[in-house]
């Protein structure tokens, strides 16, 4: 016995060995994770160092001529080589630095117009400032803008060989597409390039490279190219800079209605270089240090985005999003980004991107094959969900609007379809209801026969055997249910989300992507809020009253008090919700229910209940073959009463 263990434990040694063995990387795969690692470790040093030099100019602090020495918020040490300095002066922000010449001058701002927006660049920091939808009007009829009081912050932040240089803080000069004394320079022909320039200069005063701010605006699109060009960049970035970074910090605007209902809609999505599309919490204040490589980022609203598009890849980056205290109802939300991203050395280096601010049209974001239409909420986390929006839905709605109809009709006509594809699913149920209600004096008879509360158990047998018998069965009309559920929820998503709806009038309802408000009640209901929405009103009161219909239809017993009764309360806490949500949404559930009842009463009508009530006399008249699990299970029950005796 003692033998046989040592040999079991050997042989499991062995095991562990040899898998180890077989599981070991080989040696291409050790030296590509050790250039991973050393790449990492590279992006890292130069990152502290520029937080470094924020630190040591902030402090202006020099721990000695050959090196420039400051403690990070956690109380580690931080060292910058003097290579990347002149030993007689400390590090700062532009200051004494080769982009001197560049940090005083006039703020003048230029606006670029295509077909389908403005564009407002200041000539500091050469930065968007402002971007106007022209097709698109805010909630209360003002032109859409899409940050709040122009504050849009944008700036490429490196290290040169005598200071750390935020573009954010240098005057750039327009020196290509922009006259002086131009307001507004619009798009001619199929583009427009607009170029601004910051000139570096050496000890002497005279022109030593530059950095250069280059837009190419397109006709008719929102998408347009964005250029970072060096003129003689070997001058005054050193050799072995291959790191610089991005921020990017906006206020963003109110646009619709319900502020509540924007800001839950609003915040920052990302999507890493495999196409994987993730974001933050929309329901507060959220950020993420992401320690991968990242093809865009976006500030997304409820019906529009402004999308950042690297050429190549941002190589890391830290994004945030949250909600400042301002007493100002026209505030939505603050976004940032701090982006890495590679920067190759040479005679004329460039780094190229694209920027994306427009409406969150699917059709529109599809096109770019970027993956940016996830960021409308089509229930992307469950495929059904986001299979039945992409190839029913959508298609279905795009083809109903090609007909120029009030979206009201179109929603109406949508419902009518679906109702129509679901009516042998409707069908199916009801009939199921119908064999229950017939059934259900006999189960009350059986409830009477089995008082007791230990006869539960022969109640339930006894039940099931009619059931049985009778050809019948309580899930069979939860299973179309449950079929239907994925479409209901579906177009849960689809409504609130739909651009499409946005300002656009039906009824009583001047905007079907929000609220209808037919009376402002001047206080606030817990729960409710401080109007009266007609159409959720309407959802509520008919979907009562399917409740009921229901409930009579299926002939259910007083057995399940405490689930009746939240049948009945169902409907009353959806109004609430529904109160403050999309009245495209509320108007869909209404027509839903309606048109529910019409096929209700169309298959009652249709429906002989006397063939059915003689069908399932018959069947009880059939024997009932038991299966084998049934077998089983009676055998061993039999068994167990046998050895109780």
């Amino acid at each position: 016995m003692k033998y046989n263990q040592i040999i079991g434990f050997l042989l499991i040694f062995g095991i562990l060995i040899g898998f180890s063995i077989l599981n070991a990387p080989s040696k291409e795969e050790r030296e590509k994770e050790k250039a991973k690692k050393d790449s990492i470790e590279n992006v890292k040093k130069q990152q502290d160092s520029l937080k470094a030099v924020a630190i040591v100019d902030s402090s202006k602090a020099v721990s000695s001529d050959t090196s420039l020495v400051a403690t990070t918020n956690n109380n580690s040490v931080i060292v910058v080589d003097s290579a990347l300095v002149d030993s007689t002066k400390a590090l700062t922000y532009n200051k004494d630095g080769v982009f001197y010449g560049a940090m005083e001058g006039t703020d003048t701002s230029y606006t670029i117009a295509n077909d389908v927006m403005r564009v407002k660049i200041s000539s500091k920091g050469a930065t968007i400032k402002q971007v106007r939808l022209s097709r698109f009007l805010s909630w209360d009829q003002r032109p859409l803008e899409m940050y709040y009081d122009e504050s849009n912050h944008f700036e490429l932040s490196f290290l040169t060989t005598r200071s750390l240089v935020k573009t954010s803080d240098l005057y750039f000069e327009p020196i290509e597409g922009i006259a002086p004394g131009d307001s507004v320079a619009k798009v001619a022909g199929d583009s427009m390039t607009v170029a601004f320039r910051a000139y570096a200069r050496d000890a002497a005063g005279n022109n030593n490279g530059a950095i250069i701010f280059r837009y190419v605006f397109y006709k008719d699109t929102y998408r347009y190219s964005f250029y970072i060009d060096f003129e003689k960049s070997e001058n005054f970035i050193p050799a072995g800079t291959n790191l610089m970074t991005l921020n990017w910090n906006a206020d963003l605007e109110r646009n619709e209605k319900s502020i509540d209902n924007e800001r839950l809609s609003s915040t920052v999505y990302y999507c890493d270089s495999d196409e994987e599309v993730d974001y933050l919490s929309e329901r507060k204040d959220d950020e993420e240090n992401l320690k991968y490589s990242l093809k865009w980022v976006s500030f997304k609203q409820q019906f529009f985005s402004t999308t950042l598009i690297a050429n190549t890849k941002f190589t890391s980056g830290d994004i945030k999003s949250y909600t400042r205290e301002l007493n100002d109802t026209n505030y939505l939300k603050t976004m940032s980004a701090s982006l890495s991203l590679d920067f190759v050395q040479g005679q004329d280096s460039s780094i190229s991107f694209s920027y994306y601010t427009g409406p969150n049209k699917y059709k529109t974001l599809r096109a770019y094959g970027l993956g940016m239409e996830r960021q409308i909420p089509l229930g992307w986390s469950f495929a059904p969900l986001a299979w039945i929006n992409r190839f029913a839905v959508i298609p279905v709605f795009n083809w109903l609007e090609s007909y120029n109809l009030n979206y009201g009709i179109i929603i109406l006509l949508l419902t009518i379809m679906l109702k129509l594809v679901l009516f042998p699913i409707a069908m199916r149920t009801y009939k199921s209801s119908a064999k229950m209600r017939i059934l259900k004096p006999e189960v009350d008879a059986i409830g009477k026969k089995f008082p007791k509360k230990e006869d539960s158990m022969k109640k339930q047998q006894a039940t099931m055997e009619l059931y049985k018998k009778a050809g019948a069965s309580p899930m069979s009309g939860c299973v179309p249910m449950l079929l239907q559920m994925p479409i209901l929820i579906a177009l849960f998503r689809f409504f609130p989300a739909s651009i499409e709806l946005r300002q656009q009038s039906f009824l009583w309802a001047s905007d079907l992507s929000t609220y209808d408000s037919v009376l402002n009640l001047g206080f606030t209901i817990p729960f409710y809020g401080d109007h009266v929405s007609l159409f959720a009103l309407l959802m509520a009161i008919s979907t009562l009253i399917y409740t009921r219909l229901n409930d009579k239809m299926m002939g259910s017993s007083a057995s399940m008090p405490g689930m009746k009764t939240m049948m009945y309360l169902m409907p009353i806490m959806f109004l609430g919700f529904f109160n403050s949500y999309a009245s495209g949404l509320s108007y869909y559930y209404l027509l839903a229910n309606l048109m529910t009842f019409a096929q209700i009463f169309a298959i009652r009508y249709f429906t002989d209940e006397d063939a059915l009530r003689a069908k399932i006399e018959a069947n009880k008249k059939k024997p009932v073959k038991k299966s084998n699990w049934a077998k089983r299970l009676e055998e061993a029950n039999k068994a167990r009463s046998a050895q109780r005796k």
